[in-house]
């Protein structure tokens, strides 16, 4: 039989802003398969220009209501880059914290409350709290665990307040750190069940070969600053940014996209894990292998494992990290540094993807010009693409229109994608 639809989903649901998907098959043949993103821009870079330095993280960090702190971070790394700075030991691991946290948090709100119901058969997480009360409940568990040390390391779970230029404001109570400690290591039962919720899944073995871009570990699993590479062998510098983005403009996109050494590129957890696989912990690499996650992996779907694996792995990291700070005197939270002209760029590892951020600042610490990569203006071309493929491959699979209709949403949001940032 053959197979005929006419799918046009405006303002796709359980995403983080508008996007839309239009596919049309006649008599098995495909004629049109396209991913749209339709938000307004709203350039923020522009609202960087004239500022003080200083100013820069508060306004980044609003440009993301998700990834607040990963914003913050990278604009903080651009400054301090850009005045050839190195901050503190003690401050390295206190922003890595706090960015593990901002991963788990983000990828437990994609995982249970956007990806699983599709998994499971409903249309929100609102019937799991009736069906499948332990799993919303180990959710919220490591939700709120998340949430609770954003606010003691950052000041505050969303638009952190304590990590600035140079340091930290204010630094975390050790018993409060030590008590964390102990949360961390108890939410590895919770991630242990997620595994084995999510082994039971029925993931779509698409596949559609792509290159994935991340930063590149240098023996660990990376998440702030250091080289970029692709698992197309091209590897470049933090400042060497924009040879890696590469962004240009379609007519169906309000967001810019990004190339490299094919038509797209992905980024994300996905692109990470098939970038730093032996950077992984032994748990992390259990959980990943268990559920069939290995390098290179090219199923769009299997982001969503990715990200499981990324939760146990900054759990363990985290626990580690903790340990370190206990055992070491609290040094002064904030250095001081030099103002001086320059440029800086800030790579960060969000949890939709790699996030770049340039800076150019006069003599006196103001801002000439600004440049933000968005994780997910970088996804958007592959997307389109695998939307392209997958229904073609719907075509083959003999799928009826309301199976390519629910299969093309999970592959967008698989991606996670966050289409307001995107814009600019």
């Amino acid at each position: 039989m053959k197979v005929n639809c006419n799918i046009d989903i405006k303002h796709l649901t359980r995403v983080e802003g508008h996007g839309s998907i239009q596919i049309r098959i006649e008599d098995g043949k495909v004629r049109k398969a396209n991913w749209e993103v339709v938000e307004t821009p709203r350039f923020f870079e522009a609202m960087l220009v004239g500022k003080h330095y200083e100013n820069a993280p508060y306004i980044c960090g609003r440009i993301c209501g998700i990834c607040s702190i990963g914003h913050t971070l990278a604009s903080i790394r651009a400054i301090e880059n850009g005045f050839e700075f190195t901050p503190s030991e003690q401050t390295g691991k206190l922003r890595i914290l706090l960015k593990h946290m901002e991963t788990l948090q983000s990828h437990i709100l994609h995982l249970y409350f956007l990806a699983a119901p599709d998994f499971l058969g409903v249309g929100s997480v609102l019937p799991l709290v009736d069906t499948h009360p332990e799993v919303v409940q180990a959710a919220l568990r490591l939700k709120l665990l998340a949430n609770d040390m954003c606010d003691e390391v950052g000041g505050r779970r969303l638009h952190p307040t304590r990590t600035v230029v140079g340091g930290f404001t204010m630094l975390p109570d050790k018993y409060q750190l030590k008590n964390f400690q102990q949360r961390l290591k108890d939410s590895l039962a919770d991630l242990t069940a997620s595994a084995d919720l999510f082994a039971t899944f029925v993931i779509p073995v698409f596949q559609r070969e792509t290159e994935f871009v991340s930063l590149k570990g240098e023996g660990d699993y990376p998440f702030i600053g250091g080289r970029l590479v692709s698992t197309d062998g091209v590897i470049k510098e933090e400042h060497e940014y924009r040879a890696m983005s590469n962004e240009y403009m379609a007519d169906w996109s309000t967001s810019k996209l990004s190339r490299l050494s094919r038509k797209s590129l992905a980024v994300g957890a996905l692109a990470r894990l098939n970038n730093n696989f032996n950077g992984l912990g032994p748990p992390a690499r259990e959980i990943s292998e268990k559920l069939g996650l290995t390098p290179v992996n090219h199923n769009p779907f299997m982001n969503n494992v990715a990200q499981l694996v990324e939760c146990v792995q900054v759990v363990m990291q985290s626990i580690e990290i903790i340990d370190t700070l206990l055992d070491t005197p609290w040094q002064e939270p904030k250095q001081r540094l030099e103002v001086k002209e320059g440029i800086g760029v800030g790579a960060v590892e969000v949890p939709r993807g790699i996030l770049y951020h340039c800076l150019e600042f006069d003599k006196e610490g103001r801002i000439k010009k600004a440049d933000c990569v968005i994780p997910t203006s970088q996804n958007h071309a592959n997307i389109h693409h695998d939307i392209e493929d997958l229904a073609e491959w719907c075509v083959e699979q003999g799928k009826n229109d309301k199976e390519i209709e629910l299969i093309a949403e999970m592959l967008v949001r698989a991606y996670d994608p966050c289409i307001s940032c995107s814009v600019h």
